[in-house]
């Protein structure tokens, strides 16, 4: 029995790791007497995953994990005591059995955001929208990514054009920047929303100030028959 969760991770806790967010789990599914389906081995540990993990510093309302259960318990039962045990930051949002087979990381297609910065430069609405509408005519976004690798740091040209859905800019006001930004996430392909940002600085005349920066994830999204629609 497989049990499809949707959570939160905010304000203090969008600091902690994904493997402590995996222990923060585990421990609060015993205390709240889930009855968990383990695996087999020498140390055994409840079966679960978490759809797709988050940059440290970003927030989220979409989080998702797949929880697999020794028995079926009620959707309220279940929702009530984790959130008894998690703590503030961390809520369990809604919850539903599924039938299929497919893992939860498999089935995401898209993220949903919220960013926010402040310009070193004074511009605009208008001139904001402007600059965005210019990136998004290109061809080709070029980024440099860094990996590292037998102690060395390569570097190769990523083409992030196709990772970007939907940009919609909000508001501008005092030079502070709001836009909601669809970005490709999940195992077709996986944009970072602030690689999204290092292309805005490269390719337009945003300048942005960097401890300003405030990324949320509102969603998660799977494509199904040509539609984009949550996982839950």
């Amino acid at each position: 029995m497989i049990l499809r969760v949707k959570f939160t991770k905010e304000n203090y806790l969008k600091y902690i790791s994904h493997l402590d967010l995996m222990r923060l789990f585990q421990r609060a599914f015993r205390k709240a007497d889930i009855p968990m389906k383990y695996s087999e081995g020498f140390n055994p540990h409840p079966k679960f995953s978490i759809a797709s993990a988050l940059s440290l510093g970003v927030s989220s309302i979409g989080e998702y994990m797949d929880v697999e259960l020794e028995k079926k318990i009620s959707i309220t039962t279940f929702i009530h005591r984790m959130n008894q045990v998690l703590p503030d930051d961390i809520k369990i949002l809604k919850a539903e059995y599924i039938e299929e087979n497919k893992s939860v990381s498999s089935m995401i297609d898209w993220g949903f955001y919220k960013i926010q910065f402040k310009l070193k430069n004074t511009l605009s609405e208008e001139e904001v929208k402007k600059n965005v509408e210019d990136i998004l005519s290109l061809d080709e976004i070029i980024i440099i990514k860094q990996k590292k690798k037998k102690g060395k740091i390569r570097e190769r040209e990523k083409d992030i054009r196709p990772f970007i859905g939907n940009v919609v800019v909000k508001e501008v006001k005092d030079n502070l920047v709001s836009m909601e930004v669809l970005l490709k996430t999940g195992d077709s392909g996986n944009l970072k929303a602030i690689d999204f940002l290092s292309s805005l600085e490269k390719y337009t005349s945003l300048n942005i100030i960097d401890d300003t920066i405030r990324i949320h994830r509102l969603e998660l999204y799977t494509e199904r028959h040509g539609e984009i629609v949550p996982l839950l």
